[in-house]
């Protein structure tokens, strides 16, 4: 029996499952840090990447860490609240964090996880729709996609700004199936976060898939997970 037998949509993760995350975001929030600090003249690094969720030392982000599950605006207001804690009035902390604040590049620092083109083909073949689920705000998530040159076989997508509830809330999967009308029992979500599976556990998904690729760990996921895998490459 295939694992992908009686499954009409896969649900994917984005940073993680389907691209590295620590390359994205470890790159990220260390050029945030180097960029706060030159705005404010504060040493604010080692702080803000445990308010993050960062291990420098091993360049891994944490699994339950704000940088693994929390939406850009959030992010950016945990800054805001760290440079007040650090001495800042209000004022002050929203411009020095303005002066600082630069999206991921989302081609640049995006390294697939698999050689998706392949991944979607292989999925189309077999008659299965593609959407994404991602914390992550729909500008880069579309940029990404297109760098990684899989929007045509992309059918869907919800982003942590399109205004419905993120993870683990249900909402997204809900929605996604609503849009196919297909059932969350013939659909699959993919991830590698505990976010991930309890947002498909939650919506009834006929399959949650854990992957090895991204911020958790085989433990982590296990309680969660119908199946866990080294990463997507290994769904087909």
């Amino acid at each position: 029996m295939n694992l992908l037998d009686g499954i009409q949509l896969i649900i994917f993760d984005k940073d993680g499952t389907l691209i590295d995350f620590d390359a994205m975001w470890g790159a990220w929030v260390t050029d945030l840090a180097r960029r706060l600090e030159s705005a404010t003249g504060l040493l604010i690094t080692d702080r803000l990447f445990r308010a993050m969720g960062f291990d420098s030392g091993s360049g891994r982000v944490a699994a339950d860490g704000p940088l693994a599950v929390t939406p850009m605006a959030i992010l950016r207001a945990l800054t805001v609240d760290l440079l007040r804690e650090a001495g800042l009035s209000r004022e002050a902390a929203e411009d020095a964090t303005t002066a600082a604040w630069r999206e991921p590049d989302p081609v640049a620092l995006a390294y697939p996880l698999a050689n998706l083109p392949t991944l979607f083909r292989a999925l189309r073949d077999r008659s299965i729709k593609i959407a994404i689920a991602t914390t992550d705000d729909r500008a880069p998530t579309e940029a990404t996609l297109a760098g990684l040159g899989v929007v045509p076989f992309v059918d869907a997508m919800l982003c942590a700004d399109d205004g419905v509830p993120v993870k683990p809330a249900p909402d997204m999967v809900l929605a996604l199936c609503q849009s196919f009308d297909i059932p969350p029992s013939r659909t699959a979500v993919v991830g590698d976060s505990t976010v991930d599976l309890q947002m498909g556990r939650v919506a009834g998904a006929g399959l949650v898939v854990g992957v090895l690729s991204g911020v958790s760990n085989s433990s982590a996921l296990q309680p969660l997970a119908d199946v866990i895998l080294p990463s997507v490459a290994d769904l087909v």
